[in-house]
């Protein structure tokens, strides 16, 4: 059975996309802990990301890269954090988090509630920024 993540890339679960390219997908966390939480992903369905071909890895990762950049350009923040926990869905993701403090790259607190409008205007304000 294909993951949620496979089932978005797919188009079957619509998301709030942020960039993509032929092998890797970005869009918003819908339970976020900041506005721009961004999930990254390989199309291709594998679940645990250190699976993933080296080569394959550092491309995910080249990828990540430009999406932070926009990010922080898009998102008022001193930082992008980034976080691989991968405990929650069996399909290979990078969490990317803007960051003003280290707190905010808390997994344990509360997830912030933000409208579609809203998560409309901040997938298109990072996307705008994205240059691939």
């Amino acid at each position: 059975m294909a993951s949620i993540f496979s089932k978005i890339v797919l188009g079957e679960i619509p998301s709030w996309k942020v960039a993509e390219d032929s092998r890797f997908y970005a869009f918003l966390d819908i339970s976020p802990l900041s506005k721009g939480h961004t999930l990254v992903i390989p199309k291709k369905e594998i679940d645990y990301i250190f699976d993933l071909e080296s080569e394959e890895f550092s491309s995910l990762f080249a990828f990540a890269q430009k999406v932070a950049i926009a990010i922080k350009e898009a998102i008022p923040c001193k930082r992008v954090g980034v976080a691989v926990l991968g405990m929650e869905v069996p399909h290979a993701h990078i969490h990317l988090v803007p960051l003003n403090s280290e707190s905010d790259l808390d997994f344990n607190k509360e997830k912030l509630k933000i409208s579609s409008q809203e998560m409309e205007k901040i997938s298109k304000s990072i996307s705008s920024k994205i240059k691939i």
